[in-house]
């Protein structure tokens, strides 16, 4: 007689719980309802979703080139105001956006071929002024709001125009023919060609029931047929399964976009190439909590990248430093306090 083992009643996130989870919980059900305007037909008809094994002849890039960008927060400030009005709060960060060049199946190792550091203050000052210390100087820009969740967004559209700036600076110099693939979604880097946005979680179903479905049967290696979904901006997706052991719900899941312009077969073919490409690229548990969807590039640019940022502890005393003895600029303006 067999006798069938019972199936546990949960499955444990392969990802730290440090990091979050992959997926919100929210996602896999009805109660987080979007707005997106969806056409499920550009690959196959929505009813005739299924899995989809990238075709081998399809053409992978000769380079494939990662951009991303890691962002820190050196203090708290707050800006004098001229008129003696109350403090305005704001943030003094550290921001730096590299680009990774790999070559798909050549055996060489990534290669860190460019990178920027930015340090920025951001207020919602009418006049946020630089800050100058012994260590760095601090670009004042403005945010358009004092709220933590202002700031933080002034923040990260900074980030991504780093980024931008860094991955046209190089292909101008390169010139090659190549795949870049940026970190999280293509909003506001549709107009950049040859690039695909990665993201690594979801915290929006943005398929019907029956669509989701297919996502969850996905084996590793497979993607969905690609769509056309519009929110605040329109992009081509697909959806992506990395190898994994883990049987959580979308574990491995990953989310590509690619711009809007794109005729179907454009997107599609770009959509086997990129499922081709990055499966043998998807990180280890062993050494990274957010395996697999933080492909091994990813992984390491973001450390080094990390490294670039400086030691935080002399940045703020000298920020410190600054806000007791002046900023080390002509006093035009009130002295930002840390």
């Amino acid at each position: 007689m067999t006798i069938t083992a019972p199936r546990p009643g949960f499955t444990v996130d392969p990802w730290d719980p440090g990091y979050g989870a992959a997926l919100d919980h929210e996602a896999l059900g009805e109660q987080k309802i979007t707005t997106a305007e969806l056409d499920l037909g550009i690959e196959v008809p929505g009813a005739d979703w299924r899995p989809i094994s990238p075709a081998s002849s399809a053409a992978a890039p000769g380079v494939l080139l990662v951009a991303d960008g890691v962002r820190r927060i050196d203090a708290r400030v707050w800006a004098h105001q001229p008129d003696g009005a109350v403090p305005l709060p704001g943030i003094a960060a550290s921001l730096a956006a590299g680009i990774v060049r790999c070559v798909p199946g050549g055996g060489t190792p990534a290669t860190l071929v460019d990178v920027e550091v930015s340090r920025s203050v951001f207020s919602a000052s009418p006049d946020v002024p630089d800050i100058v210390t012994a260590a760095a100087t601090y670009q004042g820009r403005r945010a358009s709001g004092a709220t933590m969740d202002q700031l933080s967004l002034a923040l990260q559209q900074h980030l991504a125009e780093l980024e931008v700036d860094v991955a046209i600076r190089y292909r101008a110099q390169a010139g090659s023919d190549d795949l870049l693939l940026v970190d999280g979604p293509l909003r506001g880097r549709t107009h950049l060609p040859r690039t695909v946005g990665y993201i690594k979680t979801h915290h929006t179903a943005y398929l019907p029931s029956p669509q989701a479905a297919i996502v969850s049967a996905l084996l590793p290696g497979q993607r969905t047929p690609v769509f056309l979904m519009g929110t605040s901006w329109s992009r081509h997706a697909w959806y992506l399964r990395l190898p994994i052991r883990s049987a959580t719900p979308w574990a491995g899941i990953v989310r590509c976009e690619a711009g809007a312009d794109l005729f179907a077969d454009e997107v599609i073919g770009l959509a086997d190439a990129v499922s081709r490409l990055l499966p043998p690229l998807a990180g280890v548990d062993y050494k990274d909590p957010r395996a697999p969807q933080n492909l091994v590039p990813i992984g390491g640019l973001e450390k080094l990248l990390r490294h670039r940022l400086g030691d935080a502890r002399l940045l703020y005393r000298s920020l410190r430093l600054a806000a007791t003895h002046g900023t080390g600029a002509p006093h035009e303006r009130p002295p930002v306090s840390v």
